[in-house]
């Protein structure tokens, strides 16, 4: 994981920050907000400073500040850790990205993994592992055995705790190396890699590995606003005939793909059939369902399951592979 500094460095500075957030945990934004200030003035080459004052700005009204604060904190860490130009494209000051920068998407899985499991199955109710593992039940015979699974995105292995019976083998792959260590723990994988899923999974995976039968995406797409390159990489994991299961979040049907105020993106049906339309991928089931809950409101999901054509053409070449010594290993 890519390092970033949480703590300013400066005694004084941590301290009035920490008291901005009882302020802000308060209700009182603007003392909040001038306290951040006082510790951004002591350190201001604090990134993770300067997106905090970002956040009180935006939670106050002040879009004006908080764009200023974000771009501060884009010119402290260029990576973009923190998803600053997430949260400047939702303000209309930047152009939406196709895909949310690995570093923020890497950081936040791993600051999550710990309470992961938790936090989202009994706190807000998610169940795309479940409603997938019964889709896919449902369009192959209820006993059947994969004789081989890709778990993309495989988190701490929800999905694989609810495939393992009817896997003969089961690969895991997460960008995150805390969520790894927790699916690890799980011991329902016989292969687990870090990895990024558009530029890295084919040279993580295991040398002359085959297609598999099972490729599944659970609540992963979600992270990806333009599909064609991760559908791509998805389709040529799977072999002629195998079945790709997808979640995605449920945006409006003359959509394409949208950036959502949770940082995570939505997509449209018609976008969605398109894409597996175009990647050789012929749709056997599709539903939309909650997903999960977000605080008052509910998520709509679409959960899909289709299979390869033979010999089909995908609409892209996966992307550029990344040398496998450029992955850090996780688990074997």
């Amino acid at each position: 994981m890519t390092s970033y500094q949480l703590s300013s460095g400066d005694l004084t500075a941590d301290r009035r920050a920490h008291y901005a957030r009882l302020y802000a945990e308060g209700g009182d934004l603007a003392a909040a907000i001038d306290l951040q200030r006082q510790a951004l003035d002591l350190a201001p080459g604090w990134a993770a400073g300067w997106q905090t004052l970002g956040t009180f700005s935006e939670k106050a009204g002040d879009l004006a500040g908080a764009a200023d604060a974000w771009r501060k904190v884009l010119g402290l860490s260029p990576t973009d850790i923190f998803g600053a130009g997430l949260k400047l494209s939702l303000t209309g000051q930047a152009e939406t990205p196709a895909t949310p920068p690995s570093e923020y998407v890497e950081a936040l899985f791993d600051g999550y993994s710990d309470r992961f499991d938790t936090a989202l199955v009994e706190n807000l109710g998610y169940c795309v592992p479940e409603r997938l593992a019964a889709l896919i039940a449902d369009v192959s015979a209820m006993d059947a055995q994969f004789a081989k699974v890709i778990d993309l995105g495989c988190g701490t292995g929800l999905f694989g705790e609810r495939i393992r019976r009817t896997a003969s083998w089961l690969e895991g792959y997460d960008l995150s190396q805390g969520m790894l260590a927790k699916a690890g723990e799980k011991g329902v994988y016989d292969h687990l890699r870090q990895a990024d899923i558009l530029h890295g999974i084919p040279a993580a995976r295991l040398t002359g590995a085959e297609p598999a039968d099972l490729v599944a995406a659970a609540d992963v797409f979600a992270y990806f606003g333009d599909l064609s390159g991760v559908m791509a990489v998805a389709a040529s994991l799977t072999a002629e005939g195998g079945l790709l299961a997808l979640s995605l979040e449920a945006g409006p049907e003359d959509c394409e793909w949208l950036l959502q105020p949770s940082l995570r993106y939505c997509h449209g049906e018609a976008y969605l059939r398109r894409q597996l339309e175009q990647n050789g991928l012929d749709l056997l089931t599709l539903s939309q369902e909650p997903i999960r809950r977000d605080g008052p409101n509910t998520i709509s999901g679409l959960l899909a399951v289709a299979r390869k054509r033979p010999c089909a053409a995908v609409s892209e070449k996966p992307a550029e592979l990344v040398p496998e010594a450029a992955l850090t290993i996780a688990l074997n």
